[in-house]
């Protein structure tokens, strides 16, 4: 991956918020059971009194003729290799680009480098009240016009909506955080929306020795992720 592949791109909007203990409000709509294999930390929303109210779903706001455009208007320093600016590739990068509410990134960029076999492709975005970016990454075979998302990294939460689930965490896990800081909190696209992955590190940064763990706003619970 190129060095200045990640430059250039801030936050996108997530619309979410938590109520804690006492509020008497169930969001509406079946929960989902904890991930299989992971000891649950925090009892259910109806019994926990923990709520999502207002989360908007995530949606795909992009269609091939608008990443096709954003590919070939490409301010990167070596901007979109012509092979990948097809209708095609375009098409399947569309489908799998979500954004929270489904509404575009008010900033946009797309770069892309190929190899001798392959190539990568990468979108980021943010809306203008985000405090980090979201990335996706691509493995595209030109000749097949094969996508495939290999790595979505969605950072675009809003900072009080970051402290919330920081508040939510800290409340609801049965494990010790004390001395750890909250390094990173990123949401999941679909099939996993609605969940949120909070990276805790002694030394506050990605890197240093610490725990994640897995926030589910419609579930109520709170997980601990198996280290990767």
């Amino acid at each position: 991956m190129r060095p200045d592949s990640r430059r250039g791109v801030v936050a996108v909007l997530l619309i979410v918020a938590v109520l804690l203990v006492g509020c008497g409000m169930d969001r509406p709509g079946p929960s989902r059971p904890p991930a299989s294999g992971a000891a649950s930390a925090a009892p259910s929303a109806a019994a926990s009194g923990v709520t999502a109210l207002d989360v908007p779903p995530p949606g795909l706001p992009y269609g091939a003729d608008e990443i096709l455009t954003a590919m070939r208007e490409s301010r990167r320093p070596d901007g979109v290799p012509d092979e990948l600016e097809t209708t095609e590739i375009a098409t399947a990068v569309a489908e799998s680009v979500w954004t929270l509410g489904g509404e575009p990134w008010a900033v946009m960029a797309i770069g892309g480098s190929c190899g001798a076999q392959s190539c990568e492709l990468e979108v980021a975005g943010a809306p203008a009240n985000g405090a980090g970016e979201d990335l996706y990454v691509f493995a595209v075979d030109p000749d097949t016009g094969n996508v495939e998302l290999v790595q979505a990294l969605l950072l675009g939460l809003e900072p009080r909506h970051v402290r919330a689930l920081d508040e939510l965490a800290r409340d609801r896990w049965s494990g010790d955080l004390e001395g750890l800081a909250l390094a990173a909190a990123r949401w999941l696209p679909p099939p996993d929306d609605g969940r949120f992955v909070l990276s805790y590190r002694s030394g506050g940064e990605e890197g240093t020795p610490g725990v994640d763990l897995l926030v589910d706003l419609e579930a109520g619970t709170v997980e601990e992720m198996p280290a990767s």
